[in-house]
């Protein structure tokens, strides 16, 4: 007997929401989705530098955080390297949507790289707080995970000042000099919900704390963490598409977890295990910022081949974000050259 479900979408303990041996019959596909402003504008960048440039354009870590969007571009004639140092002198080089601590643009120069920065300008906001902070004095907690490329490039704007805090654990216990010279930026891409509590941990031990006038998360990351929770109340299991090195897309499947809906992460269909959606009617499916349109598509021709025919749309928000092309390809229409 399938189990009621509960005003918070959350099982029972030891419940399930569908008769055993149901198959999939419907998707609820969230909106919004998929590629964001900043990741449009980077990828965007790399095609038209190709086009305005001829083969090879080098890139600097991966442009965003997805596997099909690099290997396609590869195809294309994109190189990607880990540092600019591996890039021949004289030649271009596409800085990555994640940002850059300041002394890769040195490096670049000595070099003498024809520099296209495609840091997404949302990166590029948090990166100017943070010169900010650092110049009147403050220590600054950088609320992020460890490693990821836009948390090195923003400990980079002021790395002797900038201490960098995971969990609502590390926001209890973290020591800082001076608690009257504090201030706090976050990782663009982080869960909502945590990210809230470590600010909250943080404002309570240390009253006189600064944030940014606006909050660093971005708009995208906001909004389709929405879009997914309200998705994972209605679904019986959720689907993500994006890469496993994409920060966007790993919160979007633990917002659906948190809901009690159980998450996959996938490149692809191709990643898909049937036995996932034994028992489950219906399928919710997103996809992270970086990732590309197409790869819905072939996912909603998956599934309907499972039985899962239906879609429905549930739109949270509308998007109309735009940014603007970075210099050095601005003025290069795609496809020219």
């Amino acid at each position: 007997m399938a189990v009621p479900w509960s005003p918070t979408g959350r099982l029972p303990v030891g419940g399930v929401r569908r008769y055993h041996g149901a198959v999939p019959s419907k998707v609820l596909l969230a909106a919004p989705r998929g590629y964001c402003a900043g990741v449009e504008r980077a990828v965007d960048a790399v095609e038209r530098a190709l086009a305005k440039y001829g083969v090879p354009v080098y890139v600097r870590k991966q442009i965003v955080h997805n596997a099909h969007v690099v290997r396609d571009l590869e195809t294309k004639g994109a190189v990607f390297v880990e540092e600019e140092t591996e890039v021949p002198e004289g030649a271009v080089v596409v800085l990555s949507a994640h940002g850059v601590a300041p002394e890769v643009y040195g490096r670049s120069l000595t070099r003498r790289l024809e520099v296209i920065d495609a840091t997404c300008p949302l990166v590029t906001k948090v990166h100017l707080e943070a010169r900010r902070f650092s110049g009147e004095g403050r220590t600054i907690v950088l609320i992020g995970h460890a490693g990821h490329e836009e948390v090195v490039g923003t400990t980079g704007q002021a790395p002797e000042q900038t201490i960098l805090v995971q969990t609502p654990e590390e926001a209890r216990t973290v020591e800082v000099a001076d608690p009257e010279r504090l201030s706090y930026l976050t990782q663009t891409t982080l869960s909502v919900d945590e990210t809230n509590q470590i600010i909250e941990i943080l404002r309570e031990r240390f009253p006189a704390i600064q944030g940014p006038p606006r909050e660093d998360i971005c708009y995208a990351t906001q909004n389709r963490q929405d879009a997914v929770k309200e998705v994972a109340r209605r679904a019986d299991v959720v689907l993500v598409i994006g890469s496993k090195n994409s920060s966007n897309s790993n919160r979007l499947a633990e917002v659906s977890r948190e809901q009690g809906t159980p998450a996959h992460l996938v490149d692809d269909e191709t990643e898909v295990d049937p036995a996932w959606l034994e028992g489950a009617e219906v399928v919710g499916l997103t996809s992270g910022a970086s990732a590309p349109e197409w790869l819905v598509d072939r996912m909603l021709r998956w599934l309907a081949g499972q039985g899962a025919a239906e879609v429905e749309t549930v739109t949270l928000a509308e998007e109309n974000v735009r940014f603007s092309l970075p210099a050095g390809v601005r003025e290069m229409p795609l496809g020219a050259g």
